[in-house]
């Protein structure tokens, strides 16, 4: 119900809506109505009302519930089950846990702030209550293991689109799946399967978006390493919208990919990669690399040349641009 009372405030941006008008598209009584209107002025939500005129939305909160997120969403399944945490250890736990009990492709599970949540590589992810996105999706694609990465690098062009269509900036991607703002940390993004081993039963991709932090809020020790929209805008940035973004930015992408194959995602992502056509130490798990990134695999595997001619086919690393490294 306060998803349909959102909609109807956006048809009406900056108008008053009268309390019958909305009691006859919602099919309820006045008295549901000033309800839902309380709880969204809990919400933050800011709600002019006058005799006779009815309501007036004036500004909205920066809330990340179901109805919010739902309002900006075109999608046909993704987003459309929605588990919200006003705080959680992790959304990845949470949603690991609802794909083993059965839920269906693209129920999002959404953190308002976590306390443990989860990067690559077992490091840690900071998202304090009210200023970031923290979300994770599960999908169940008829995929073999092997092609799972496809979909992290799918996540990142989702994502970077997703914030140049609603935030206008332009961002880049590190390989596998660092999203960068002028060289500093803005997402990352995880995938993680439950499969047999020819067989994926359920993908889960976390999302975390550095969105309405300030310099002090992160961590000294990532501080000179991460950003976030709002330092770069100056201004605070509607979290729920980027969520939904996102989401739409994804299935639109997921499809394209599940008709298509990876080849035109493929595309897109090297558009956007500051990986590809440089120098560039790659740190494994054994052994540091050194070399021209060639390209990527169909299957997303970073492909590099050493100097001595010899391609190497890297499937997990950290990746530092060797410009970068020397200055």
């Amino acid at each position: 119900m306060k998803e349909q009372l959102l909609k109807i405030f956006a048809e009406h941006s900056g108008e008053f809506v009268s309390g019958e008008m909305i009691s006859q598209q919602l099919g309820c009584s006045r008295t549901a109505i000033w309800k839902h209107i309380d709880e969204l002025r809990k919400n933050g939500y800011q709600l002019e009302s006058a005799p006779r005129k009815g309501y007036r939305l004036v500004s909205k909160g920066d809330g990340i519930h179901p109805h919010e997120v739902k309002v900006g969403l075109s999608t046909k399944r993704l987003g459309q089950e929605l588990t919200y945490f006003d705080a959680t250890d992790s959304t990845q736990f949470t949603a690991h846990k609802l794909a083993q009990e059965g839920a269906t492709e693209g129920h999002v599970v959404i953190a308002n702030e976590q306390t443990a949540g989860k990067g690559r590589l077992g490091r840690d992810w900071y998202s304090r209550k009210g200023t970031s996105v923290s979300i994770s999706m599960i999908l169940r694609p008829d995929l073999p293991p092997q092609k799972t990465p496809q979909l992290t690098l799918l996540t990142a062009v989702a994502v970077v689109r997703a914030i140049k269509n609603i935030v206008g900036i332009e961002c880049d991607i590190k390989w596998p799946n660092d999203i960068l703002l002028k060289g500093k940390k803005l997402v990352g993004i995880l995938t993680e399967m439950q499969a047999d081993p020819d067989r994926v039963h359920s993908i889960i991709i976390g999302i975390g978006i550095n969105v309405n932090q300030r310099s002090d809020d992160f961590d000294p020790s990532i501080r000179d390493l991460a950003t976030s929209l709002a330092i770069e805008k100056g201004k605070t940035v509607e979290r729920a919208q980027v969520i939904s973004a996102v989401l739409n930015e994804f299935e639109h992408l997921y499809d394209l990919y599940l008709n298509e194959g990876f080849t035109p995602i493929r595309s897109l992502w090297e558009v956007y990669s500051i990986s590809v056509g440089t120098y560039i130490y790659a740190r494994t798990m054994r052994e540091v690399i050194y070399g021209y990134a060639k390209g990527i695999t169909n299957d997303g595997v970073l492909l590099l040349e050493d100097e001595k001619g010899q391609e190497h086919k890297i499937y997990s690393a950290d990746i530092e641009i060797a410009s970068q490294v020397e200055e």
